[in-house]
């Protein structure tokens, strides 16, 4: 009996990171934009946030995305490109905002203190639902068709675990790296000394790095969701064209056809996001809410 099973872990946790393997690109657009949700915050909120964030996250996997993909790939498998449309076009919508606020333009109003802190956690959130949503149903994609229901699922619950660890525990060293900085700057070794100050020093430039990463991150994620799966829905003309792209570069090198695929889609969603961008002010106008324009906005999103 307990060969048995140890058998079974061994072809579940084998399973597991044969197909978290196909999803590491995204694991790493989710490293990438998850930090500038926490950028900003006193340092002793710093941690407890990213703690909330994962285990927000750890729910959307647990509580809504492995239930419904399981149901949706056994019960209505049609149903999935649609809801990956719909979470493409949201990366989209909050790629493209936070580009325009580069450029210093808001529209609403931010809340503050606590209910700030909370804000952020569930901007945060609902960004790691569609990123999470994308990295699981990949992995579900890359399982042997011979597992079971329980072993699909251990295999998912393995899955989430280790992403979210993987993920939320490089995010929480790259928040808390400028205070590792700031004890070595203070160590009577010379050398450990120089080492921590040049940290402290380097990270407001790594934060603003990894802003961008992650806003370019999100448009070409969500407008690769969109592209490939309208061709999955029957819009075929727009996967065709990331298709002859990446045929086109790829006598090149599979690098510079990656880089292509990547700039067609975060243009593409550069486009979607700023469509619904668009729309969320015409009605944001209907209702009395108009956009605003400031010098000070636009030195703290450059500051960010």
């Amino acid at each position: 009996m307990s060969v048995g099973l140890l058998a079974v872990v061994d072809d579940i946790l084998s399973a597991a990171m044969k197909a978290s393997a196909k999803a590491a690109g995204v694991v790493i657009d989710d490293a990438a934009v998850t930090p500038q949700y926490v950028h900003g915050l006193t340092p002793a909120r710093e941690l407890p946030v990213v703690g909330k964030i994962a285990l927000g996250s750890i729910a959307n996997k647990f509580l809504i995305i492995i239930p419904i993909a399981l149901a949706l790939t056994a019960f209505a498998p049609w149903v999935l490109p649609f809801l990956l449309i719909v979470g493409g076009t949201y990366l989209c919508f909050e790629g493209a905002e936070k580009v325009l606020e580069w450029f210093g333009f808001r529209h609403g109003h931010e809340d503050e203190g606590a209910r700030d802190e909370n804000r952020l956690v569930w901007g945060a959130i609902r960004t790691d639902l569609i990123l999470s949503t994308e990295i699981m149903l990949i992995s579900l994609a890359s399982l042997d068709r011979g597992l079971d229901i329980w072993q699909t699922l251990g295999v998912l619950a393995v899955i989430a675990v280790m992403m979210t660890g993987v993920v939320y525990g490089a995010v929480a060293l790259l928040v808390k790296i400028d205070d590792i900085g700031l004890r070595m700057a203070k160590n009577p070794v010379r050398r450990v000394r120089h080492t921590g100050t040049r940290i402290v020093r380097s990270m407001p430039a790594v934060f603003r790095v990894i802003s961008v990463i992650g806003t370019v991150a999100m448009l070409w994620v969500g407008g690769h969701l969109v592209l490939v799966n309208l061709g999955t829905v029957g819009v075929h003309w727009l996967e065709e064209l990331l298709h002859g792209v990446h045929d086109l570069l790829a006598p090149l090198g599979g690098f510079i056809a990656w880089l292509g695929d990547t700039a067609l889609s975060a243009v593409a969603g550069m486009i979607v996001g700023l469509i619904v961008v668009g729309i969320v002010l015409g009605i944001g106008r209907i209702v009395g809410k108009r956009p605003t324009f400031d010098e000070g906005h636009r030195t703290a999103a450059a500051a960010h």
